[in-house]
């Protein structure tokens, strides 16, 4: 199961679509999955007993942004040792084997982040689009790691072989399961590149705090308007200068 030459180029707009998808189906299902639940709670009789001044309901959103930071952290840390560039470029990397910071202890901590972004925004969609959200972008993300492993045990051998066999796909492990390379992280690019994810973030914890749809939908409409001024000029700074 890996992705074709088409869907990884066009990974950002596939898991653009996987959002758009899970949240759209509010078309169809005006509730989001936590009201769902409580309301099959209340027609048992166990809601009041559950949620005590809508404890419940914090508690289940506030997860949701203890996943988005664990992810937007993991996804961080991992482009600062492989670069922001090469995060978001459109063909398989095969130059160097990186193996420091997040990927001596999992193969894939960007895909697993994304992973942690699905869950963690979950119980915002309808029932249906928590599903859409959480299945697809797994699915999604397994295709995207079947080529990507694919490519490179084509290109570097026995090394990533050994590196495949040492250290876990996606579940990082409890301790590094192989020595440093000796790369040097590079936070600055690696934060401004992942600010989208911190945005989401900050916007999912003042939802679980206020309840406010609005004040969700401000920051993140806000920060991605950051994100893509930011990302424009790391992207000009990063072409070559004409002499």
């Amino acid at each position: 199961m890996k992705a074709n030459d088409f869907e990884f180029r066009r990974r950002g707009w596939f898991i653009g679509a996987i959002f758009c998808a899970a949240f759209g189906s509010y078309f169809f299902e005006p509730v989001n999955t936590v009201d769902w639940l409580l309301t099959i709670l209340n027609g048992f009789g166990l809601e009041d007993r559950w949620v005590s001044a809508n404890m419940g309901m914090h508690l289940i959103f506030g997860t949701g942004a203890v996943l988005l930071a664990a992810g937007a952290w993991l996804r961080t840390w991992g482009t600062a040792y492989l670069r922001n560039e090469v995060v978001r470029d459109r063909v398989v990397h095969a130059e160097r084997l990186i193996a420091d910071g997040p990927y001596r202890y999992v193969r894939n901590p960007l895909y697993f982040g994304n992973i942690l972004l699905a869950a963690g925004l979950a119980p915002m969609a309808p029932p249906v689009g928590a599903v859409i959200l959480v299945v697809g972008m797994t699915i999604f993300v397994l295709r995207l790691i079947g080529r990507e492993e694919a490519f490179l045990l084509e290109s570097r051998g026995n090394a990533y072989r050994q590196y495949l066999e040492r250290v876990p796909r996606l579940w990082p492990a409890l301790r590094p399961r192989v020595s440093g390379g000796g790369a040097q992280p590079r936070w600055i690019q690696a934060w401004a590149g992942e600010l989208w994810m911190w945005v989401l973030t900050g916007a999912a914890i003042a939802f679980a705090i206020t309840f406010n749809p609005g004040l969700f939908d401000g920051i993140a409409w806000g920060g991605i308007i950051l994100f893509l001024i930011v990302r424009a000029i790391m992207v000009r700074r990063a072409r070559p200068r004409q002499v």
